[in-house]
C-alpha cells in the first residue's frame, strides 16, 4: 500500500512564511510617494484616520487604502482608542527577515521634506491637540488631585519613583529640573535633595498651585517657570536630574520633550520619566486631558534613543483600576560609555 506524500502547503501541513509574498508586499507598500509621505508623518506620532486625512487633504476612502497597504507590508501598526484606529511605525523586528529593509526604509523616509502645505497642516493639529489639553487643565486645575486619582493617584507612584531617583547614584546634586509639577507634591521630595529646582509648567494656573505648595513647606529653592521645554530657561541649565512625572501623556509630542530635556542634562545626568503604559481607556481623553492613551515602552525607549539617551533602569507598577505605570531612568549615551570605563 503506498503512503501519502505530504507536499508542502498541503492542508496536512502548517502554512508556512511566504517571505517572497511578503517582499512584493513590502515593495509595493513604499513604492508610492503618499505612503512614504505618511510614513515621515508617523515618524514619532499616532494619527487616527480623519487626522491623517486633514494632513493630506485627501478623502477617507483613498487614505484607508493607502494604510491598508502599509498595514499588510507591517510598515504600520494600529489600536484602537474608543470608536477610532489609530496609526503609527511598526517596530522593527516584526519579520527579523524584513528588519534590515525596513530599517533602511525608515532612515530613508526621515529625510523626506514634506511639502510646504503638508507641514503646515500637521503644525495646525499639534497646536490643536496641545490647546485643548491646555484647556483642560486651565479649566479643571482646582480638581487636579480629583483628577488625577481616575487613573493613578499620586501616592501610588510616588515612592518607587524616589527609590529610583535614590538609587540613581547620581555624582552632583546640584540643580533638578520637574517638567509639569502639577500641585508640587514631588517638588516636596526633590528641593531637599538638590541645591536648586527649576518647576517648568505651561499652564499658570498649575504652576501657581505648585508654587502655593512649596510655599506651605517652606522651601525657598524652587524657581518656577511658565512655559514648555522649549523656554530659554532650558538652554541656561545643566541639570543633575530632569523629571518627568504623568506628563508625556498630555504632550503633543512626546519625543520633542525628551530631545529638550537631553540638551538641558549635564554630563552624568538623569532624566526619570513615569507615565501610563498603553491602555484601551479611551474615557481618559475627556476626562483626563489625556492627549496619548499611555505607551508600549519601546515608544519612550525608542524616543529616548533619538534624543541621545539609553535606558538605565525600569520599574512597572499594576494598578488597581486595570492602568499600568513605568517608571524610567534614561541617561546620555557618551556619560554612560564614560562611566562603564572608569
Amino acid at each position: 500500500m503506498l503512503s501519502a506524500t505530504k507536499t508542502p502547503g498541503s492542508a496536512n501541513e502548517p502554512e508556512q512564511p511566504d517571505l517572497a509574498s511578503d517582499l512584493a508586499a513590502f515593495c509595493k507598500a513604499s513604492a508610492d510617494p503618499l505612503r512614504l509621505q505618511v510614513l515621515r508623518v508617523l515618524r514619532e506620532d499616532s494619527f487616527g484616520v480623519s487626522e491623517l486625512c486633514a494632513i493630506f487633504n485627501i478623502r477617507q476612502p483613498a487614505l484607508s487604502h493607502h494604510l491598508k497597504v502599509l498595514a499588510g507590508a507591517s510598515l504600520v501598526a494600529t489600536r484602537r482608542e474608543g470608536n477610532s484606529i489609530f496609526y503609527r511605525r511598526a517596530e522593527l523586528g516584526q519579520r527579523p527577515e524584513l528588519e534590515t529593509l525596513q530599517s533602511a526604509l525608515f532612515e530613508s523616509v526621515d529625510r523626506i521634506e514634506l511639502p510646504a502645505g503638508t507641514e503646515q497642516s500637521l503644525d495646525a493639529l499639534h497646536r490643536q491637540r496641545e490647546q485643548n489639553s491646555r484647556n483642560f487643565f486651565r479649566d479643571n486645575a482646582d480638581k487636579f488631585r480629583q483628577q488625577q486619582d481616575l487613573i493613578a493617584s499620586y501616592e501610588q507612584y510616588a515612592g518607587s519613583v524616589a527609590d529610583v531617583l535614590r538609587n540613581a547614584r547620581l555624582a552632583r546634586h546640584g540643580t533638578a529640573l520637574e517638567v509639569g509639577p502639577g500641585d508640587g507634591s514631588f517638588l516636596l521630595e526633590l528641593a531637599p535633595a538638590f541645591d536648586q529646582v527649576v518647576a517648568l509648567d505651561i499652564e499658570a494656573a498649575m504652576l501657581e498651585q505648585a508654587r502655593a505648595r512649596a510655599g506651605e513647606a517652606g522651601l525657598n529653592n524652587i524657581e518656577f517657570v511658565h512655559g514648555e521645554t522649549g523656554h530659554p530657561r532650558l538652554g541656561e541649565l545643566q541639570a543633575d536630574c530632569v523629571v518627568i512625572n504623568m506628563v508625556l501623556h498630555h504632550t503633543p509630542n512626546p519625543g520633542q520633550v525628551l530631545k529638550d530635556v537631553a540638551g538641558c542634562l549635564a554630563p552624568g545626568g538623569v532624566v526619570l520619566v513615569t507615565d501610563l503604559c498603553r491602555h484601551d481607556q479611551g474615557w481618559a481623553r475627556e476626562n483626563c486631558g489625556d492627549l496619548w492613551l499611555g505607551f508600549d515602552p519601546a515608544d519612550l525607549t525608542r524616543w529616548a534613543l533619538a534624543a541621545g539617551l539609553d535606558d538605565i533602569a525600569s520599574v512597572y507598577l499594576a494598578q488597581r483600576n486595570g492602568f499600568q505605570i513605568q517608571v524610567r531612568l534614561f541617561g546620555h549615551r557618551q556619560s554612560l560609555k564614560e562611566t562603564k570605563h572608569e
